[in-house]
Parts: structure tokens; C-alpha cells; sequence
């Protein structure tokens, strides 16, 4: 599956006048002197505290890597229901999320109807040793026999990321002027959770509902969010508040070869507020390109199950809450 068309990329060195968005080159990060680490510091604050967004490159994630899964998975999307069915999971489960699985903008508490996606989802799977922890956050992934190279494939990925979100976590703590583990230090044995998004047209999805997105307005509910997103024109907007002297909902601003990473809810709780959980929704397919077709990876990082975020006693409490909101076939 090729790219569509991109834009003209932002300069790596600064966001457009009109996003609230920095791009931080992570390369210049870790080799930088003090001043340009203070430069990044303030910038991935700034951006934080606006919109809860980044744009980074320099981040080392293999491109032909990332090019393989999406043509691996769309083979398997692209397959009958009747073949992906017995892979069928509920939201933070393991396996397919078919049409209708998932209503993000339920987590806000708004009645929306079902997200225009499908998912292969997989999440953490190395047992803690606790039963009950393991029963409930630590299940075996699950890979369809149909896609048998999409195994190594994203297990390759998931390690790169991992490593990736702890690297940003020492920044964010830096950026607060907190010690480097700041965040790190309750991501010894994390959960995470990974989608591999797939979005049709409406050759596929049939014509949006009124209030109908390919995912509906929400925040997430970890710590980072990393996301490899194509550019599309029902694509990805962000949120800034207007009255925080925002401007609404606007086009994401996008990168070619860049990742897009966002603070989820557990990380607005760690900074008291200070930094917002970025608020986010992708577009359904737009009437001028009906048959647009993306494809999103998206990596949710947490922390280690139990550990006490801000003013919530136990992180995990939390996210199964926002995990069985958005969940249209019943609690997981």
C-alpha cells in the first residue's frame, strides 16, 4: 500500500506559525551541549502545556520496518469477515477489532456512534509473576496464522518502542527539571498496548452517521502516546482550547519519516494539570477522496500496574475504567 500524497514538510527546526506543535529532534537531544538541551526542554514544554502534542524526529525507528507491517497487515484486514472473526477481541483485549468494536468518544462521556476502523491490537504480555495482575494486564498476544511475518515484524517494532518511550519519558522529566527517572522509574515492568489501525473508505465503512469519526474525540489514557500515522486528508486533528487561547480543532501538522507522539492522561495527572492530555480525533473519509485508505501504528505506553499517578490512587483502575467506556460490546 503506497503513501497518498504529502504536503510540503514542516521544518524540522520549529512548527508553523499556526501550530502549536514543535518538532523535536531527538538526535540533537542527546548529542547537543547544555544550551541546546535547555532549547528542547522549553520547547517540549511549551508544546505540552499548549496542545499536549509533539512532533519528533530523529527517533531511529526503522522506516522499511514500519513500510513491511502495513503491508503485511492490510493482507489480513483485506481478508473476509468470516476469516478474521475467530481472532475477535473486545477493547484492551488481544486480536481483531472489527467494525463497530470501539467508540473513543465515549470516554468523554459522549454518546457517539461506533468508530469507522478496524485494529489488530496486541498489548503486554511478559508475566509479572502477581496472578492477578497477570490475568488481568500480562495475556499472551494473539497473531493471525494468515500474516505469519507479522509476528517478527511488530515484535521488532514493539522493542524499539519501548525503548523509544522510556527515552522520551528522561525528557519530559528533564523538561520539568525533574531527575532523568522521574517517569522511568515506574516503567520496569510497564503495560502498553499497540494498534495497527486501518482505515478504509466507504467502499468499506459505507457513509459516515452524523457524529461519526474513524475515531472519535478523545484523549488517551497512558503516559506517551506514539503514533506513525500517513497523511490523509481524513486524518488526524488535534484540540487546543479557545478558551486557553486555542484555536479548536485544526489539521494535525505532519512530518514525513517523523513520528507523532502525545501525553495521555496519566502523564496530565503526573504534572498536576501543567502539561494536557492531548486531545485528538481522525477525520471519517472525506467526500472529495471517498476511497482514501490509512493505516496507523500506535503505541500506548503506561507504567508499571498500581503505581499512583497525581491524585489517582492506582493507575490501572483508571485506564480499565476508560478502557470499558470505550468498549461497545460490553465490560472487558
Amino acid at each position: 500500500m503506497s503513501d497518498p500524497p504529502r504536503p510540503t514538510p514542516t521544518s524540522p527546526a520549529s512548527p508553523s506559525p499556526a501550530s502549536p506543535v514543535p518538532t523535536i529532534d531527538l538526535t540533537r537531544w542527546r548529542t547537543g551541549d547544555a544550551d541546546t538541551r535547555r532549547s528542547i526542554a522549553e520547547a517540549v514544554d511549551t508544546g505540552l502545556r499548549a496542545a499536549g502534542f509533539l512532533l519528533v524526529t530523529g527517533h531511529g525507528i526503522d522506516q522499511e520496518l514500519r513500510t513491511r507491517i502495513r503491508r503485511t497487515a492490510r493482507t489480513f484486514f483485506t481478508l473476509p469477515a468470516t476469516a478474521k472473526q475467530p481472532y475477535a477481541t473486545e477493547v484492551g483485549g488481544r486480536g481483531w477489532l472489527g467494525p463497530g468494536a470501539e467508540a473513543n468518544g465515549a470516554a468523554e462521556g459522549t454518546t457517539t456512534p461506533p468508530d469507522l476502523k478496524e485494529s489488530l491490537s496486541f498489548a503486554s504480555e511478559e508475566p509479572t509473576g502477581v496472578p492477578s495482575v497477570d490475568a488481568e494486564w500480562f495475556l499472551p498476544n494473539i497473531w493471525p496464522h494468515q500474516v505469519p511475518a507479522l509476528r517478527t515484524d511488530v515484535q521488532d517494532l514493539l522493542t524499539a518502542l519501548r525503548a523509544l518511550s522510556d527515552q522520551l519519558l528522561e525528557l519530559l522529566a528533564t523538561a520539568l527539571g525533574a531527575a532523568p527517572d522521574r517517569f522511568t522509574r515506574h516503567t520496569t515492568h510497564p503495560t502498553w498496548g499497540f494498534n495497527i489501525n486501518w482505515y478504509p473508505g466507504t467502499q468499506t465503512v459505507g457513509e459516515a452517521l452524523p457524529g461519526q469519526f474513524r475515531i472519535g474525540p478523545h484523549t488517551d489514557f497512558g503516559t506517551v502516546t506514539v503514533l506513525d500515522r500517513q497523511y490523509g486528508k481524513g486524518g488526524l486533528q488535534i484540540w487546543t482550547d479557545p478558551a486557553h487561547g486555542g484555536t479548536g480543532w485544526q489539521d494535525a501538522p505532519y512530518v514525513p519519516g517523523s513520528l507523532t507522539v502525545n501525553i495521555g492522561d496519566l502523564m496530565a495527572h503526573w504534572t498536576d494539570g501543567r502539561w494536557r492530555s492531548g486531545r485528538h480525533r481522525v477525520l471519517p473519509p472525506p467526500p472529495d477522496a471517498p476511497t482514501e485508505e490509512l493505516m496507523s501504528l500506535v503505541y500506548f505506553y503506561e507504567c508499571d500496574p498500581g503505581t499512583r499517578v497525581g491524585d489517582l490512587p492506582d493507575s490501572h483502575t483508571y485506564l480499565r475504567g476508560q478502557l470499558d467506556a470505550i468498549n461497545t460490546q460490553g465490560t472487558s
